[in-house]
């Protein structure tokens, strides 16, 4: 598991990376400006359709009935991969063709605050992007029966073409604005989330037939139908800061998309590489019965998760400034653009360690087959905050929308823990809270000085020796970074040496390599 999760951490990395340069590609060209808001806006439609068939959750219905079906029959298995596969691509190709006929319509619901010029751009962007959705979901299904090998190296490889296809199409088409980062979309989905997944289950064996029935569809259906009709916050929040930043005025969308494209690093690297690791092993415990090895896998990635994810968010936060100052400054993106969305971000970090719980506590339910509990639970949440999206969006512009966003997954969190241990015992999140709650005490200090480092010391640096932007931003990024690390370490090796015991096992670990002692 733990080999996996850092394979996948690696692969989040180099994706989140990815969609960082192909972000700065964009706001140094386009800033904050309305053919970017248009350009983010194009995604609400074809990503709402993704949602509505439970796109992203495929591999997470999929994997215990497969594993069920081939460990009884691997013939039956076969069959019953197929019927879910035909089922799945008719079903969005159906969807998307609809979608694609209605764009124009469909461009004035996902961005209400548009102009009708902005909105028939929109709408064409929309008829360019929608058929990579014809791609994702059948690949989702062919991801899945790798995920049920334990094929991980296909599936962290996809995200990187797919963003690496976005960049090029946008490099080579920049005479026509946004568009050709549109084209990017749709030939990176059909490369890298269908094509190279095909290849990798017909290299170990794929009998795909052309079989539309089979009795375990009933329970894929109702694994899936939770998952459709019950939306999360945490799923709903990219669409939620497009369409009701639209509503905050010109470049708050895009100032919003590129705040959480960097709060989602964290969330990505740590959170979803643990919690889609643990899924396969979760899940066959579950299935097993082995109810105390499940607790203490759940307990074991929870809490490791949490003691690396709170010092990474707090550090980020106290340095969001340079951050965004290194990543998107120049070109079209100005000082101004920065400073506006540096408290986006900052508002943003504050809830990432609750999305480190969830993408766990989440995958404890899933790999028990429950998927009624998370989308209630996560209906209830997004119903209750829907409201702060629209007070915060006319009331404080971008700044309430990432507020809204913040207090949303806090919320989901929250019920859904409660939830957890109502039902299933304490066993999975024992430790969790306490070693969170000492990991933030030693953090405090060490964020104080990352946050003075990088604030006050680069305008002592600027008035004796002038330097470019980025490298300022860069040295101020690695003093910050230097000061939190050791006096994070440091208090934490000394008042909460249980907090500190997975970094340093894994520096001892690396230093020992290095020098040849291990």
């Amino acid at each position: 598991m733990g080999a996996a999760a850092l394979l996948l951490a690696v692969s989040i990395f180099l994706s989140r990376f990815m969609g960082l340069v192909r972000d700065k590609v964009i706001s140094w060209h386009f800033g904050a400006s309305a053919e970017a808001d248009i350009y983010f806006a194009a995604f609400v439609i074809p990503d709402f359709l993704n949602y509505l068939l439970a796109g992203g959750y495929f591999s997470i219905t999929l994997i215990p009935l497969l594993a069920a079906a081939f460990e009884r029959d691997a013939d039956d298995g076969w069959r019953f991969f197929s019927a879910a596969f035909w089922w799945v691509a008719m079903a969005i190709g159906s969807l998307t063709a609809v979608a694609w006929w209605f764009a124009p319509q469909l461009a004035h619901l996902a961005a209400p605050g548009f102009s009708e010029v902005e909105s028939a751009r929109l709408a064409r962007f929309l008829r360019i992007v929608l058929p990579a959705q014809a791609c994702f979901l059948p690949g989702a299904c062919l991801t899945a029966l790798l995920y049920h090998r334990r094929q991980f190296t296909v599936p962290a490889l996809t995200p990187l073409v797919y963003n690496g296809s976005i960049i090029a199409g946008g490099l080579l088409m920049l005479d026509r604005g946004m568009e050709g980062f549109c084209w990017g979309v749709l030939g990176g989905a059909a490369l890298g989330s269908l094509l190279l997944p095909l290849l990798a289950v017909r290299s170990g064996g794929l009998s795909l037939r052309p079989v539309l029935r089979h009795p375990q569809l009933r329970r894929f259906v109702l694994l899936a139908l939770p998952l459709m009709l019950g939306q999360s916050i945490v799923v709903l929040d990219e669409q939620f800061v497009r369409v009701f930043g639209s509503m905050a005025g010109e470049g708050a969308v895009s100032l919003l998309n590129y705040a959480r494209r960097i709060m989602l690093v964290p969330v990505g690297v740590v959170a979803q590489a643990a919690g889609v690791a643990s899924y396969p092993f979760l899940a066959a415990l579950a299935a097993k019965g082995d109810g105390a090895a499940f607790d203490e896998t759940m307990r074991t990635a929870l809490r490791n998760t949490l003691v690396v994810i709170l010092p990474l968010a707090l550090w980020m936060a106290a340095a969001a400034e340079p951050t965004l100052r290194l990543i998107f400054q120049g070109g079209d993106f100005a000082t101004t653009e920065t400073l506006a969305a540096t408290p986006l971000l900052q508002i943003m970090l504050c809830g990432v360690a609750f999305w480190a719980v969830q993408q766990v506590v989440g995958r404890g339910f899933y790999a028990r087959q429950d998927t009624v509990t998370p989308a209630v639970v996560g209906t209830v949440a997004t119903l209750t905050t829907l409201p702060l999206y629209v007070i915060g969006a006319k009331s404080l512009g971008a700044t309430g929308v990432a507020l809204a966003g913040t207090c949303g997954v806090v919320v989901y969190t929250v019920l859904l823990t409660l939830v957890w241990r109502r039902r299933h015992g304490g066993g999975g999140l024992e430790g969790s809270l306490g070693a969170a709650l000492r990991s933030l005490a030693v953090c405090v200090p060490a964020m104080a000085g990352a946050w003075f480092c990088a604030t006050s010391l680069p305008a002592w640096a600027r008035a004796i020796v002038p330097l470019p932007p980025a490298i300022e931003a860069l040295g101020a990024l690695g003093v910050s970074g230097g000061v939190f690390g050791v006096v994070y370490l440091a208090l934490a090796c000394r008042f909460a040496p249980d907090v500190a015991a997975p970094v340093v096992g894994r520096v001892r670990g690396v230093l020992k390599r290095l020098t040849g002692r291990g």
